[in-house]
């Protein structure tokens, strides 16, 4: 999937919502600080960078080079994250890790092929995260109505992005209940963003449906549509919204204690 974001890489470091601080705590403190935690489909560090702090190495993974070299750049050196050029087919190729997380990238993978190779590869006690948007979705953005009708003018949509939400119809819980990994733990965190138009119009730049690349010589004219219709929709170009990261973990259910029959 590397050519689904061309192009996007900056605008999803500068304008994807970050994590609140309170999930990245979450992760560091199931994790525990001497483990080593594989981020599945990094992007630009969005997790790696923060959890970083609070482990002992992240393999920070992603298909897309133009993501890692963005991370790698705001990492800043970072001596404890190693960027590495890969995807969910090559897990048996990488350094081993204690843990897995993934913020907004396991629909893209083949994901009963993903858990079945992680639970040979996972220790016993490895745990897999999904950071993301709760199960039912949250508020829809107050901008939507708007982008719908923009991106239906230009043609692009999420529903045509392959493996999405959209068309998958099956949900990340339901997969990992049906997994080695079915003990789920969900927990929800909270925050008050503030949006203004040029952060509203680097938002629509940064998904995959929406990316510099997919739009090409029509992206000046994409962006031009989109302050348009935001301004239209609000004069003073300015949206509040609340943003909700579900954090759900996953691990292998205990076993059943062995019972020694009667003599």
């Amino acid at each position: 999937m590397g050519d689904l974001f061309g192009g996007a890489a900056p605008y999803y470091a500068r304008y994807r919502p970050r994590h609140a601080a309170s999930a990245i705590e979450h992760l560091a403190m199931t994790f525990g600080a001497d483990s080593t935690v594989l981020d599945l489909g990094c992007g630009p560090g969005t997790i790696a960078i923060p959890l970083a702090r609070r482990v002992r190495e992240v393999l920070a993974v992603d298909p897309d080079a133009e993501m890692l070299a963005e991370g790698e750049r705001l990492a800043a050196g970072a001596p404890n994250i190693r960027w590495i050029r890969g995807d969910s087919t090559g897990l048996r190729e990488l350094p081993p890790f204690d843990h897995v997380v993934m913020g907004r990238s396991f629909h893209w993978m083949d994901r009963r092929a993903v858990l079945a190779d992680l639970d040979e590869l996972l220790p016993p006690g490895g745990v897999v995260a999904l950071l993301g948007p709760a199960r039912d979705g949250g508020p829809e953005e107050p901008w939507e109505p708007v982008m719908r009708r923009v991106r239906d003018a230009f043609a692009v949509d999420t529903a045509t992005a392959p493996n999405s939400y959209q068309t998958s119809g099956e949900h990340h819980d339901d997969v990992l209940a049906g997994s080695p990994f079915s003990a789920l733990d969900v927990a929800h965190y909270e925050e008050r963003l503030t949006y203004g138009l040029e952060e509203v119009v680097g938002l629509q730049l940064s998904y995959s449906h929406t990316s510099p690349a997919r739009l090409g010589a029509r992206l000046a004219d994409f962006t031009e549509a989109v302050r348009r219709e935001l301004l239209a929709l609000n004069p003073r170009g300015t949206w509040e919204l609340t943003v909700i990261t579900q954090v759900l973990t996953a691990a292998r259910p205990p076993r059943p204690a062995r019972t020694t029959p009667p003599s």
